[in-house]
């Protein structure tokens, strides 16, 4: 497998386009940003960001209704009987330009109907785009879908960072709800964020409870503290973010997302955030980093 290594200014990133389009490390003055990636696994939650198209997170039991189509899609075992997170994060992605800071990365998805003894992948055709680039600010991590078929799909993006945790981490973020979830992970009803956790004023993750949750009306801005320095997250298309904070881990995720989860068995005019692209319509996501010394 090949690995791309961009360096600009006093970023440094890894990235992986053969193994589901990640980034295995990105570093700022010689300091993970992201969790490194353990040399040598191939297992994608360890890596230290990937792509998530054309939907983020939960489908409940992998399946949905759309146009009165009933689709149902292949889940992994380790997460039965929910599908989770779209294909791109499962499929090599070829690259299209790279440089010494910057790469461009395409996944083409045929939109097949059957995958005997696996279940139903994403029956819709798409193309994917994305983009990693570092710069002396800081680097910007862009992602697009469209709607190559010739019949309205929907979809989503997302981007599912693990940002390092330092013992003095602190996480600063507005939104205006959260999503509560029953006991099968599946958002039930939106409350307000001091329901889970508020972010708002922010909350040291040491003291934090375990979190894996959908946050609604989020501005795309997210601080990260810790370890003597601060990042600053800001995000482009993403109105909903996911963070997910394990009691005790080496990482936390603030995912930036186009929709909620299990979107797509949402009640009919919930505003959760599906993209229904029109043939040749797409859909875009970015998101920037900047860090400085505390």
């Amino acid at each position: 497998m090949s690995l791309l290594r961009l360096t600009a200014g006093d970023w440094r990133a890894t990235v992986a386009p053969e193994q589901g389009g990640a980034i295995l490390s990105l570093d700022w003055r010689g300091q993970p940003v992201f969790r490194p990636t353990p040399e040598g696994t191939t297992d994608m939650l360890e890596t230290a960001c990937f792509p998530l198209v054309p939907y983020a997170n939960r489908i409940a039991d992998a399946r949905f209704g759309f146009e009165g189509r009933d689709v149902r899609l292949a889940a992994l075992d380790r997460f039965t009987p929910h599908a989770l997170h779209g294909d791109g994060w499962l499929n090599p992605w070829t690259v299209e330009t790279v440089s010494d800071d910057r790469v461009e990365m395409r996944l083409d998805w045929p939109g097949e109907t059957t995958a005997e003894g696996l279940g139903w992948p994403w029956p819709w055709p798409w193309r994917a785009r994305q983009t990693v680039e570092l710069t002396e600010q800081g680097p910007e991590i862009s992602l697009s879908v469209t709607n190559v078929g010739d019949t309205v799909m929907p979809a989503g993006l997302g981007l599912h960072p693990y940002f390092h945790r330092f013992e003095d981490s602190r996480l600063n973020l507005s939104a205006t709800g959260v999503w509560l979830t029953n006991k099968r992970e599946i958002p039930e009803r939106i409350a307000a964020p001091d329901a889970v956790a508020d972010w708002k004023n922010g909350l040291a993750l040491a003291e934090a409870p375990f979190v894996d949750h959908a946050y609604a009306g989020w501005t795309g801005e997210a601080v990260l503290d810790g370890g003597g320095r601060r990042v600053v997250m800001q995000a482009d298309g993403a109105d909903w973010t996911q963070v997910y904070a394990p009691v005790g881990a080496n990482f936390f995720c603030v995912e930036p997302v186009t929709h909620r989860p299990d979107v797509l068995n949402a009640p009919s005019g919930e505003q959760g955030g599906l993209a229904r692209l029109l043939p040749g319509e797409g859909l875009t996501l970015a998101m920037r980093l900047t860090a400085e010394e505390a």
